[in-house]
Parts: C-alpha cells; structure tokens; sequence
C-alpha cells in the first residue's frame, strides 16, 4: 500500500482525523508532537504508520 492510497482509504472511511495525522506521521518516520498533544488514536495512528498497516483503519471510524 502506498502512502497516497492510504490517506484516500482513510478519509473516504471517515477515519478520526487524530489517527490520520498519527499514522502519516508513523509512516514518514517523522518524530512524534509534543507530549501533551497526543490522543489515543494518534499514538495508534503512529503505530500503524510505522508499521505500514492498514489492518486497523475501521477502529478509528
């Protein structure tokens, strides 16, 4: 799965958008915001980002 192909997935599922912000940063290997700025669904988005997952993507509808 490419980066782009993710995105539109996530955004035509109506992802939360914390999840999205999360898993594309995962996914370009940028570094985590700020401590207290990090929600559940963006740790989990940068977690699946990192592994280049999409298996969770309906979790975060």
């Amino acid at each position: 799965m490419t980066y782009y192909e993710a995105v539109k997935k996530m955004e035509e599922m109506g992802v939360n958008d914390n999840y999205i912000q999360g898993w594309v940063a995962g996914f370009l290997n940028n570094p985590e915001i700020e401590e207290q700025r990090i929600t559940d669904e963006y740790e989990a988005g940068y977690e699946d980002g990192k592994n280049k997952t999409d298996e969770n993507f309906a979790n975060y509808c």
